[in-house]
């Protein structure tokens, strides 16, 4: 590489390089790491180290001039030696690409991801504009894209880094959960982020306008312009259409006799129910849309077997459904019948990337229920609803008091608060239901009340075991999973990521603890080993595996550097370069749980934690407790949690 030395205002030193050229490994060390990569699929660390070992110095030789003497490595047949030629011939296609971001910073796995993306056009499309890459590829962040741009010579105040300014702070709330933000909040944010103040703000989000980009919406007080992906503001628009045109058109119910069948609603013999169970049936037949709410023990689970008898004795047909694989697994086992994940239920097709559901193809169902509704986003369910016939019903099962969705939109608190949706809410708790603490202060913390607290000496199913510092949290924690992990399945559900009481050090320290030994395969700070809990960290269609889902790690391949996990049954392979899409899931954020229950869970709570200590994160996290629940930490971090009420996002 060469080029001249600049000092550059912000980052100091830098070389702007003029002219790069890629230079293959010279040493057996460099030769062996860079076949060991990930970067040639078939050859992992073990059968680069056999390549070598083999071929020395004339190894990346061999492979370009005399592919065919792979065979006489130890090892390696004619299958696996046949996909090792079509990777090296594959990544030799990639060359000038790789070199191109390399240079840029890019690392191996991340240029792949890109080169995946855009293929032989990715040179001329990151010249052409370099932030594409932070808005279409996953990894890779606006300080990346935006040194690439630098690099490339364009300015600070162009027009170009503004506008991708703008729209990396929109997407950054929309991952927050907002579908739109404050036009003066897009500028702070837009000038922290770009290092100046923004006088060409105004333009740049006209223009963005102008283009279609975004949309800006008067909220009728001053200086309260709201600012939207264009994408969000047209779906809500969409959702508050077609939730209006189902409520506005005619059941469908009215030729299934459901009129005689309901009588037996009131029927002891037939259907033990509750007043407030009976009018919910009731309003599921009289309504096209309905939302049905209540904390734990409130009855939902026997409402809903009742409404699927009733909907079987009249010739009613259902479709169930859950945001992920493991809450409709949930669904499925309480309803004795097949629910399945939204997706699914909407046959996502990962090579079209997108759904074969939809207004020309609609579910065929009289009922669409759909279980833990809080999870669901604005953008699946504006999907969802494109779907669902015109005569059918649709039901919301869910709890409102729960943490919202991770995507953009709190869509169940939305309609609720919005009065146009009929709601019907569960308030009695079942008898016995009252005998279990978990329920009982599920519903405490929801009033904000102090708890009822039973100590680790007594066999209760909610227990408090108080500890100060972190470090006595943190060796509690690891005893408490290590004597009840032998018998039950037990979950570690933490506030916060980061610090010796986040998932990431928390995961360590119980790998260390649970799973010891055995086959391992190691990619960056993440050390994985056979038989790892473990987590998807983002959708991935092309696999069929999304954000949450839990798995255990049934085959490490170290030789061509790959792992398999299974999913509920369901093995799916990753290679080397994927392996950033898991993590270890020991231990894992509150707000991954959602939607899942668990026989037991540990949850530790320290005051460092404050940012994160709020009644609706302690709420979701003591919910997702079956048989027990056990919070490690000081009684003042437990008051915080209980005393601060959080707003749900908009």
């Amino acid at each position: 590489m060469s080029g001249q030395w600049r000092v550059h205002p912000r980052f100091g030193l830098q070389l702007q390089a003029e002219r790069w050229e890629k230079v293959e490994p010279a040493t057996l060390e460099g030769i062996e790491r860079y076949l060991g990569s990930g970067l040639i699929k078939g050859i992992g660390p073990i059968y680069a180290r056999r390549l070598v070992s083999a071929f020395g110095i004339d190894t990346l030789r061999i492979l370009a001039e005399e592919p065919n003497r792979v065979l006489e490595v130890p090892g390696i047949g004619e299958i696996r030696a046949r996909r090792i030629l079509r990777a090296w011939e594959e990544q030799r296609g990639m060359r000038d690409v790789m070199v191109f971001l390399q240079g840029h910073g890019v690392g191996t796995a991340l240029a792949l991801r890109i080169y995946r993306a855009f293929g032989a056009e990715t040179v001329a499309r990151v010249k052409e504009n370099p932030y594409c890459l932070a808005r279409e590829i996953y990894g890779v962040g606006f300080v990346l894209a935006d040194r690439i741009a630098r690099a490339m010579g364009i300015s600070e105040d162009s027009p170009v880094r503004v506008q991708a300014g703008l729209l990396h702070v929109l997407k950054k709330f929309s991952d927050e959960g907002h579908c739109f933000i404050p036009l003066a909040l897009v500028k702070s944010n837009a000038s922290a982020l770009l290092g100046f103040e923004l006088e060409a703000a105004e333009s740049a989000i006209e223009k963005l306008a102008v283009e279609g980009e975004i949309v800006l919406e008067e909220a009728g007080e001053e200086g309260a312009t709201r600012v939207y992906p264009q994408e969000l503001y047209h779906a809500e628009r969409r959702v508050a259409s077609a939730i209006r045109s189902l409520l506005s058109t005619p059941s469908g119910f009215r030729d299934k006799g459901l009129k005689g069948s309901t009588l037996n609603l009131f029927n002891p013999a037939t259907f033990s129910l509750e007043k407030e169970q009976r009018e919910a049936i009731l309003q599921a037949l009289q309504h096209k849309v309905l939302i049905i709410t209540g904390g734990p023990g409130t009855g939902k689970t026997t409402l809903l077997v009742s409404l699927l008898a009733l909907f079987r004795a009249s010739d009613v047909s259902f479709a169930l459904a859950a945001p992920t694989g493991r809450a409709a697994k949930r669904m499925g086992e309480m309803a004795g019948e097949e629910a399945k994940t939204i997706h699914r239920l909407l046959e996502y097709n990962p090579r079209e990337r997108g759904f074969q559901r939809g207004e020309h193809r609609p579910i065929e169902a009289d009922v669409v229920i759909i279980d833990e509704a809080s999870m669901v986003d604005l953008p699946l369910l504006d999907h969802l609803l494109k779907a669902v016939e015109p005569h059918s019903h649709l039901i919301l099962l869910g709890d409102v008091d729960q943490l919202p969705s991770v995507g953009p939109g709190s869509v169940l608190r939305d309609l609720i608060d919005s009065g146009a949706v009929p709601v019907v809410v569960l308030r009695r708790i079942f008898r016995q239901s009252q005998e279990s603490l978990i329920v009982v202060n599920a519903h405490r913390i929801l009033r904000g009340e102090s708890l009822l607290l039973g100590d680790e000496r007594e066999k209760r199913d909610f227990v408090f075991v108080p500890r100060e510092n972190e470090a006595e949290i943190l060796e509690t924690v690891k005893t408490l999973v290590k004597k009840r992990s032998e018998d039950k399945e037990i979950q570690v559900l933490s506030p916060v990521h980061r610090g010796s009481l986040g998932t990431v050090y928390l995961n360590r320290e119980l790998q260390k603890l649970l799973n010891p030994g055995g086959e391992s395969i190691e990619r960056g700070e993440t050390l994985f080993r056979l038989g790892d809990k473990v987590m998807q960290l983002r959708n991935n269609y092309d696999k069929a595996v999304f954000n949450g889902d839990l798995g255990r790690i049934v085959r490490i391949d170290r030789e061509a550097g790959e792992l398999q996990v299974d999913f509920d049954g369901r093995p799916v392979s990753y290679t080397m370069e994927e392996l950033d899409e898991l993590s270890l899931a020991y231990a894992i954020s509150i707000h991954k749980s959602q939607g899942s229950e668990y026989a037991a869970v540990v949850i530790p709570l320290h005051t460092s934690h404050y940012l994160m200590l709020h009644r609706s994160i302690l709420y979701t996290a003591v919910t997702r407790g079956k048989e027990q629940v056990v919070l490690v930490g000081s009684r003042r971090a437990l008051a915080m949690a209980i005393i601060y009420w959080l707003d749900n996002m908009s």
